[in-house]
């Protein structure tokens, strides 16, 4: 079985495709491929590849936060991505994704939401979604979809608005941004610990930590997962290990 087998050469130091343990596959960053979107980006790592489209729309504030504009993030799995995907409603995996997502944009204050008021006092404000696409799941997804947000959020762009309507595709300026978080997700797996698993390799991890880390190196976001604990050493080493990980995932943000 490939499950066994990725286990066996785990134990033996050794990982399926022959990359070490602290080595993504290869990464590709596409910004602006969609064209009906006011932001967008495609993000392959290795054969697993991610869409992000970023779309504005007018609305209502919060009433606990009346003069911010309003951050929405949702997912959607596509059957053609994997054969565990299945058609109709977000599952739990899509539901999950798409919160542990919005946590890192929302706790690294990334967007100055402050700044998407549209009139004052903020009866209307911009609403923006984040829409994550699955095209295919080959492992990985958080780190993927992560990159392709923030990488879609830098070049979104605010449209005009002519006697109260949205005017798509003629634009005022762009999304204000902050902070470019992007996420490590490390894995554990005996006293291993490793990035960026291929979908046999999830099949094995006894836990893994997801750590989003904004430009200034600061932590806002971390999500352990897994069926197994972490001892305190095992997630100071896991959180320093995503740390020096995510200075190289940034550079690719275009």
């Amino acid at each position: 079985m490939q499950l066994t087998y990725a286990a066996e050469l785990m134990n033996k130091g050794m990982r399926l495709d022959g990359r070490k343990f602290d080595e993504y596959r290869k990464i590709e960053v596409k910004p602006n491929t969609m064209n009906k979107a006011e932001g967008s980006a495609t993000v392959k790592i290795g054969e697993t590849e991610v869409i992000v489209g970023v779309k504005l729309n007018m609305g209502i504030p919060f009433a606990d936060t009346p003069n911010e504009g309003v951050l929405m993030v949702g997912a959607e799995f596509s059957p053609i991505a994997s054969p565990d995907f299945e058609s109709g409603p977000p599952s739990e995996d899509a539901v999950e994704l798409a919160r542990i997502v919005d946590r890192g944009l929302r706790e690294s204050h990334c967007i100055d939401l402050e700044k998407l008021t549209i009139t004052q006092p903020a009866e209307k404000v911009w609403i923006l979604n984040v829409d994550i696409h699955i095209i295919n799941h080959q492992g990985n997804l958080l780190d993927a979809t992560m990159l392709a947000a923030i990488t879609a959020l830098t070049n979104a762009k605010v449209p005009k608005i002519e006697n109260e309507k949205v005017v798509r595709g003629d634009y005022e300026r762009d999304v204000p941004i902050n902070y470019k978080p992007v996420t490590v997700t490390v894995c554990k797996y005996g006293d291993t610990i490793f990035i960026d698993p291929v979908v046999e390799e999830e099949n094995i991890i006894e836990a893994k930590l997801a750590v989003a880390v904004r430009d200034d190196d600061k932590i806002c976001a971390m999500q352990k997962q897994g069926r197994k604990p972490l001892k305190i050493q095992d997630i100071e080493n896991m959180v320093d290990f995503a740390v020096n990980k995510t200075k190289e995932l940034r550079k690719l943000v275009k």
